[in-house]
């Protein structure tokens, strides 16, 4: 393992400058007390800080007197004076790189910093408290106490800024190795795995899985600005690369648990954002609601900044599915209007529409169209002699009824051009 070097972190006491000058007799009762001083450490932690108490009964207690030994072993060679400098120096390197690697394993069993400063707090309290006592039975004057104070807590600080150091380091690429598998695991239910792989691939990024996940397609205007859709860990971006036509300015998640009566207040957190919200899926099959996003991005107008709710536009999505087949059904279906002026074919086609909605009721399509019942009249008559039997057969109507389904817009743009006259009209 590289040294750890501490000597930049900042709030770090500095090495001392000045070894306090010890009886022979003090060095070597501390020396022969270590054992029991480790001893009475390690069960004042147990003691006082519940979480270690636990890691005690899990086999740690080995790890916690070897760290408490080294640690002591090592502050008495600094008092000694230790003949050779270079020596010395190692020993305390030896231990800043144990606070290191017990900070990293902290991190890796889910605790936080706070917990291994506190067993840091109470070690310190105990060697202080039996060291200065000693001093004070030889007879060490107050000026030697007062350096013997500072020597023991700037090494006890420096224990402890690596053991933090080491924590910090560990937390972040824990986070990194989160993220990656994270991103496996957006992967493998984007593919549709398996219920074993996917659960292994939770499993390995530690994800508890949710009973739903809703796909929400939300603009990088939005995302940009650092503004959260939900706050649940267990949220999953989708990266952009993982689904084949990735919407462009938009930024996929997965948002657990969003579905049944969340959804509404859900939808209304989020209703100034400009997202689109897919149907809420069970989590395994949460690709059905990214491709139902990715197909509302699709259809919705360029410019639109208002929220979009698939669940309200599920008639559109189904006709839509097969742009090709809807062109060819409307061709077909609206036929009998392909040969009109223009402005004669739009207004009928906008009159057959509201005639189909209202079954036929004459003063709904007059209010619809924002006409009067003799001109709808007169445009119902144009249609059944244009359309005939077609009118009053079923699959007829069927078929008129899917072609016009989603909007007047859409079915005009794909009607066969007439040749307008000079003069358009009704007639």
């Amino acid at each position: 393992m590289t040294p750890l070097n501490i000597r930049g972190m900042p709030n770090v006491p500095p090495v001392p400058t000045r070894t306090p000058e010890l009886p022979a007799e003090t060095l070597e009762a501390m020396r022969a007390g270590l054992p029991g001083l480790a001893d009475r450490m390690v069960e004042a932690v147990i003691a006082e800080v519940p979480t270690f108490a636990v890691a005690a009964q899990e086999s740690w207690r080995p790890v916690f007197y070897a760290s408490a030994d080294q640690l002591l072993t090592a502050l008495v060679e600094q008092l000694r004076g230790a003949a050779d400098p270079e020596r010395s120096t190692t020993s305390m390197q030896e231990v800043l790189d144990t606070a290191y690697r017990f900070g990293r394993r902290e991190a890796r069993q889910g605790r936080p910093t706070e917990v291994q400063l506190a067993a840091y707090r109470i070690g310190a309290r105990e060697i202080w408290r039996e060291w200065s006592a000693l001093a004070v039975q030889h007879g060490v004057g107050g000026g030697e106490v007062s350096v013997f104070a500072e020597m023991s807590f700037a090494y006890l600080d420096r224990f402890s800024a690596a053991g933090v150091a080491g924590h910090a380091d560990e937390m972040a690429r824990l986070g990194l190795a989160r993220e990656r598998h994270r991103e496996r695991l957006v992967r493998a239910l984007l593919r549709e795995l398996s219920p074993e792989e996917l659960n292994l691939a939770a499993e390995a990024a530690s994800w508890n899985p949710p009973q739903t996940l809703t796909a929400v397609a939300l603009p990088l205007r939005h995302h940009d600005r650092g503004g959260m859709i939900n706050t649940d860990p267990r949220a999953l971006e989708v990266p952009d690369d993982a689904v084949e036509v990735p919407p462009a300015g938009i930024r996929l998640s997965l948002i657990p648990d969003v579905g049944g009566k969340a959804r509404a207040p859900f939808l209304a957190s989020i209703g100034k954002t400009g997202a689109v919200v897919g149907p809420a899926r069970p989590w395994s099959s949460v690709r059905s609601s990214v491709n139902r996003v990715i197909r509302a991005v699709e259809l919705r107008a360029p410019q639109s900044t208002s929220l979009l709710d698939t669940d309200e536009m599920l008639a559109e999505l189904v006709v839509t599915a097969d742009a090709e087949a809807l062109v060819d059904l409307r061709a077909r279906a609206l036929a009998p209007l392909a040969a009109l002026p223009t402005t004669t074919r739009e207004r009928l086609t906008d009159t057959l529409r509201s005639w189909l909605l209202h079954h036929g009721r004459r003063d709904d399509i007059a209010a619809d169209l924002y006409v009067s019942p003799s001109t709808v009249r007169y445009r119902l008559r144009q249609l059944r002699e244009l359309f005939g039997e077609r009118l009053h057969d079923p699959g007829s109507i069927a078929e008129l009824t899917v072609a016009l389904a989603c909007g007047i817009g859409s079915a005009r743009q794909t009607l066969p051009p007439g040749n307008d006259p000079p003069h358009g009209g009704d007639a």
